[in-house]
């Protein structure tokens, strides 16, 4: 029979995929000896078995009662005993840590009747109310799905009666009748009493956890992360231990270093007669783990050690929950901590001189996607020169954020959907606001701290958060935020600098990142480690700089058409495509010719000898013929025609499925004088940059869309003639390389033909999966959501590589390519060379690069070098 109950003394950190990752954690540190409340964890097993049968089942009831048995005999209690009972927390634990994503319940196991037993044993009636107030509020939230707010508001108003502040400065009768109120809302809202069975908590609260898993917030989460949907929640069944207990009592959050920074020192806040609700929430504002020397001395020191034991342990920096219970300290959680990519950087290159860690190690340490945060603007030095500072809070998510203001999330969803750029303020975040601090540029809080839920996720997330701005006063009624006198509203602008924890007063230029120091140490060891080179797809000269800056190796795509819309040129462009014949079309591409020549030339000069592919033109001409009345016009006075004989013409050109139609080399088996014209140009550019002094130029002519040998070889004899031309006009010459994109399914299948001709491949997977599957990629967008969110396709295949379907279709044609030509270049161009699943995918293929966007490169490169060490360990 199979096993889905195990007690924490059963299991170690290795069994994160069974026990997830909490759970396994909490096993290995019982196996330290570090002091932590006992307890079993029910298995992701057990979840996914869940998900079928909608209930828990008979078996699974007795093997959970069976470990709460010797959860009593380890704690000497019993589990609903009326006068001194065993009371536990359950809590979700994944795989994957999901912080905040899924559901808690604290306290479980008080009633009516054991809560005045507990109050009069201990004599301390204060606690044993507010923790069963707590328990009921989370309960009901949680396990019932109840509307927590109401409870909150019931709290609320005996505060305000009480004339007092914070939870813990009201009496142990006030919370006694808080207890009495909630059981009469309870029954009001559900119908029934509130349950006084521990047993029928416990099972109601370790369903409502597995049903955790398919909440909203958590299926976003996974989205976002892409996290697998089969992997599951094991349930933490632990001995609670109360901070909410004295004011020798506490809970608290910390980290071994800076989750922001990286910085080598404890990083942390705690409350004191607080639960760990408490801290989260950001409902009160917690004080430094460094405080807790003064207030505890002894505690400190444990905790200290402790802290450093488990880094030394984990080899990372740990993220750890703990509660003091009468000066005695627990740990809760201990985790690999998220972090910036700022600080994955540092710390994964701290660890390696510090000698925990090797180079390789290190390069696994950091999620590819997560420089994307790295690459952001910050804010000018001119623009602060002139900046308002309105107020400062705490510096919770590096990066700059500038935008309009929101007050919910739905507001932000909705607004940045029709593409305004907005900022979230709120009094503080939950998990509800998840949808709107992904679609806010930046967060900012007037409550919490670095622990808080705005600043956890928004570091996740990469997102700019300045939190506990303690000085906003907001009014969601109003949708008014006054900060220290000033009032703003939706319409105006405020600019957030997560750095420093400054806001301020409308909109402040921003600038690119400069990358140096670790992230340069960093990236040198990428670039000892990975195989594939990786280049940038880059039209300008500006692209092609930063794409350098960011470590490119070359270009792998230099799309020709984006030139032509350049100033004044199109009318050209138009002319030459409007054209009735040969003469008067060489006229126009003969205007043409200079400027691109002078466009490929800046790029050599900037490229040096790095190698550049230019793919030669590729889209419908329908996307530059003129299709209002006055673009019509100025063509018809150009070329002095009718404007009606342009209007013909136009009409002509039109199709009816132009992505399949007159578009790539099929344009030059009918006018052959455009790619000729192309040819011309980057030659003449390649040797005027060499006759400037620039070495190594072997320019790479890409022709696109190639479906057949003998069509690539007129093409390419187009090509080659013009070249000839250009050489021996210039009495001079240069290596160069005529290839082809590899975009069809075809061309995949004949790519050992192809091949006979061709001296590269470049894989053109954005067509490839068109083409492959039958999307249009203009229309996909509108049903590809159904199905991901009805789990038939995991990802976007425009977004990562489809490896079985046209991941086949690639391997087929490398294969096929190799064999005809050993020496056959092999890459790939477009956005899917920037995604790391897929450029680990091509390592494995063979690939001699992949190419993206400039501000992709580093993630590339970082994926390349992965996908050498697991690769390697996984042998």
């Amino acid at each position: 029979m199979t096993k889905f109950v195990y007690d924490f003394k059963e299991g170690n950190k290795d069994q994160r995929l069974l026990l997830g990752g909490k759970g396994a954690n909490l096993a290995e540190m019982t196996n330290l000896g570090i002091n932590v409340p006992q307890g079993f964890i029910v298995t992701t097993e057990a979840c996914t078995e869940f998900q079928k049968q909608q209930e828990l089942w008979p078996e699974l009831k007795e093997e959970i009662a069976a470990h709460l048995k010797t959860l009593e005999e380890t704690t000497g209690k019993k589990f609903g005993d009326e006068s001194d009972p065993l009371l536990v927390s359950v809590r979700s634990g994944a795989p994957i840590s999901m912080p905040g994503m899924m559901d808690t319940i604290l306290n479980l196991g008080l009633n009516d009747i054991s809560v005045k037993a507990v109050a009069e044993k201990s004599g301390n009636a204060h606690w044993a109310y507010d923790s069963y107030r707590r328990f009921i509020t989370m309960f009901s939230d949680v396990a019932i799905g109840l509307d927590r707010t109401k409870f909150e508001e019931i709290l609320e108003k005996a505060k305000a009666d009480a004339g007092v502040e914070q939870d813990y400065e009201l009496s142990a009768e006030q919370l006694e009748q808080i207890v009495n109120d909630y059981k009469v809302l309870y029954k009001e809202l559900k119908g029934e009493e509130f349950p006084q069975d521990p047993q029928v908590q416990l099972e109601k609260a370790i369903t409502a956890v597995f049903e955790s898993w398919n909440n909203e917030r958590a299926i976003l989460y996974r989205k976002m992360n892409e996290i697998p949907d089969d992997l599951g929640t094991a349930v933490n069944v632990q001995q609670m231990v109360f901070g909410n207990m004295s004011n020798t009592s506490g809970t608290g959050v910390a980290f071994t270093r800076n989750p922001a920074t990286g910085e080598n020192a404890i990083f942390g806040e705690y409350l004191i007669n607080a639960q760990g609700e408490d801290v989260v929430a950001g409902i009160r504002t917690p004080s430094t783990i460094k405080h807790l020397e003064d207030e505890m001395p002894e505690v400190y020191e444990e905790f200290m050690k402790t802290a450093h034991l488990l880094e030394d342990h984990y080899a990372d920096m740990q993220d750890m929950e703990f509660t003091i219970q009468d000066a005695k300290l627990y740990l809760l959680q201990t985790r690999n901590g998220k972090r910036t990519a700022k600080a994955a950087v540092k710390v994964a290159v701290d660890l390696v001189h510090e000698g925990k860690i090797d180079k390789e190690t290190a390069i696994t340490r950091v999620e590819p996607k997560a420089l994307d945060q790295l690459l952001h603007p910050t804010f000018t030095a001119e623009a602060m020169k002139n900046a308002t500072e309105l107020t400062r809070g705490l510096a919770a998510s590096p990066g700059a954020a500038t935008g309009k203001i929101s007050f919910s999330a739905e507001d932000a969803e909705k607004r940045a959907a029709a593409g305004e750029t907005v900022i979230l303020v709120r009094l503080e975040t939950s998990p509800e606001d998840l949808r709107g601090m992904v679609s806010a540029s930046g967060i900012v809080t007037a409550r919490g701290g670095m622990t808080s839920h705005a600043a956890v996720v928004a570091r996740g997330m990469g997102k700019c958060c300045v939190s506990g701005a303690h000085d906003l006063r907001i009014d969601y009624d109003k949708q008014t935020v006054t900060i220290n006198g000033k009032s703003f509203g939706p319409n105006d602008t405020l600019s957030l600098d997560g750095s420093t924890g400054a806001v301020y007063e409308g909109e402040l230029a921003t600038e690119e990142p400069k990358l140096t120091g670790e992230f340069g140490e960093f990236m040198s060891w990428v670039n000892e480690v990975k195989r594939l080179a990786v280049r940038t797809n880059a039209d300008t000269p500006r692209d092609a700089k930063q794409a350098i800056e960011f470590g490119a190796e070359g270009i792998g795509l230099c799309r020709t058409e984006h030139m032509f819309f350049e100033g004044d040129r199109i009318n050209a462009v138009r002319e030459m495509i409007l054209s009735n014949d040969d003469e008067t079309r060489q006229k126009a591409l003969d205007e043409i010719r200079p400027m691109l020549e002078e466009d490929f030339y800046q790029m050599y000069k900037i490229m040096e000898d790095r190698p550049m592919t230019i793919r030669l033109l590729d889209p419908p001409l329908h996307e530059f013929v003129p299709h209002t009345t006055e673009e019509q016009q100025t063509i018809a006075d150009l070329m002095g025609i009718p404007l009606e004989e342009v209007k013909a013409r136009v009409d002509a050109l039109a199709e009816a499925n132009p992505m399949l139609g007159h578009r790539g080399l099929r344009l030059a088996i009918t006018w052959p004088a455009i790619y000729a014209t192309l040819a011309r140009a980057i030659m003449q550019a390649a040797l005027r940059a060499t006759a400037d002094g620039i070495e190594g130029i072997k320019p790479e002519i890409m022709i696109p869309l190639t479906i057949d040998k003998k069509e690539f070889d007129y093409v390419a004899k187009v090509v080659r003639d013009e070249v000839e031309k250009v050489f021996e006009e210039q009495g001079k010459r240069l290596d160069y390389l005529v290839g082809t994109m590899i975009e069809t399914p075809r061309a995949c299948i004949v790519a050992d033909e192809i091949a006979e001709s061709a001296q590269f491949f470049s894989f053109g997977t954005n067509d490839l999966t068109q083409m492959g599957f039958g999307f249009s990629r203009d229309d996909a967008g509108k049903f590809l959501t159904d199905y991901i969110d009805k789990k038939i396709f995991e990802k976007d295949p425009f977004v990562s590589l489809d490896q079985k379907g046209i991941g086949g279709f690639v391997k087929m044609a490398v294969e096929k390519g190799r064999k005809t030509n050993p020496d056959l270049h092999l890459g790939i161009c477009g956005e899917h060379g920037g995604d790391p699943a897929t450029v680990k995918f091509l390592d494995g293929v063979g690939l001699d690069y992949v190419s993206c966007s400039p501000f992709r490169v580093p993630i590339a490169r970082l994926a390349a070098a992965q996908a050498v060490v697991e690769a390697k360990n996984a042998k």
